[in-house]
Order: structure tokens, then C-alpha cells, then sequence
């Protein structure tokens, strides 16, 4: 076989094994793929996931590292950035997560979790950007745009919370936490 052929399949092996919870084969397959082609950052990602099931952060963030290494995205971003975050560099992690969205405004692991650090760090007036440009892309994701109108309220802007509220009510007549969040800032 070629070792395209190679890595393909024992990459899919490894995925496979991944996702039946059988990690010592999918780690097996996944180092037999770096072995047959190590220029695809994939077995990493999947070798970092397998760590972190593992509970083995440092491993993770080395795998990460060596995936971004090989083709930076936003996923191994993400990754390190997560790792960083457990480990408690917030702001590495915050940042790491703002670069992440920079390749990939639609990454929710990064989108979310910058929303979680922008609070813990009171830097929410920054995510409030991100969560736009999310909306530019995809207006009718109701999660986003009432994170949004969590943020605008936090940083005082009431009545553009209450906008978002209100285009989420729109779409969403039933929106319990729109309903909700809309009624706080009324009463």
C-alpha cells in the first residue's frame, strides 16, 4: 500500500476507535498515521483528544501544539486555548480563543468560551464584537444573540440588549429565556 493510502486508513481507524470510547486503539491508529505520513495535523488532534479523555493535559497541549505546527487553525487553537484555561492562564487562553475566532468566526468552542472568560475577566465589552460578526454569518442562532444581549446588558447597553431580545421573540414567539431576560429589564 501507499503511505497515503497508509495514513488514510489508520487515521479512520483512529476515529473510529475514538468515537466506539476505545482509546488505546485509537491511540494506536492514530500513531501509526503520524508514522505513515506525518505532515497532516489530524492524528494529532485526534492523539490530543485521547489525552485529554485521558485527563493527560500536558500530552494534549503537546499534540495541539505539534497539529497547529504542521497547519495552524482554529481547532488546535482552541485546543491549547481550553488547556490553558483548565491549567488557569485565562488570559492566554482568552487570547488564544480571539485568534481562534479570527480564523474561524464560527468556531462555538472558542465563541463560548471566550463569552465564559469575557465575564471572569470582566473583558466583556471585547467578546461583544465576536458575537456580532458570529451574527453577521448566522443571524437566526438564537444562543448567540441572546449571549449577546447578556453582554450588552452587563456593559449598559439596555436598550440593544433589548433589541436582540425582541429579533430573538420575532423568530422564536416561545423563547423561554428571551422571554424571561426581556421581562427583567421591563420591570
Amino acid at each position: 500500500m501507499s503511505g497515503h493510502l497508509d495514513y488514510e486508513i489508520n487515521k479512520e481507524l483512529g476515529e473510529c476507535y475514538l468515537f466506539m470510547g476505545e482509546l488505546d486503539k485509537a491511540e494506536e491508529y492514530y500513531r501509526k498515521a503520524v508514522s505513515s505520513n506525518g505532515v497532516h495535523p489530524d492524528p494529532y488532534l485526534g492523539l490530543a483528544t485521547v489525552a485529554v479523555q485521558r485527563g493527560d493535559l500536558e500530552d494534549a497541549e503537546l499534540m495541539y501544539r505539534k497539529a497547529h505546527k504542521i497547519e495552524p487553525s482554529d481547532k488546535s487553537l482552541s485546543g491549547i486555548a481550553l488547556i490553558r484555561m483548565e491549567n488557569g492562564d485565562r488570559d492566554q487562553a482568552f487570547s488564544l480563543f480571539v485568534e481562534a475566532i479570527g480564523m474561524n468566526p464560527e468556531n462555538m468552542v472558542a465563541l463560548f468560551s471566550l463569552i465564559r472568560l469575557g465575564h471572569e475577566l470582566e473583558r466583556i465589552g471585547e467578546i461583544i464584537p465576536h458575537l456580532e460578526n458570529y451574527l453577521e454569518i448566522d443571524p437566526a442562532k438564537h444562543e448567540v444573540r441572546y449571549s449577546l444581549a447578556g453582554c450588552l446588558a452587563c456593559v449598559g447597553q439596555k436598550d440593544a440588549a433589548i433589541n436582540e431580545l425582541e429579533t430573538i421573540l420575532e423568530k422564536d414567539p416561545e423563547n423561554a429565556a428571551a422571554k424571561e431576560m426581556l421581562e427583567q429589564f421591563r420591570s
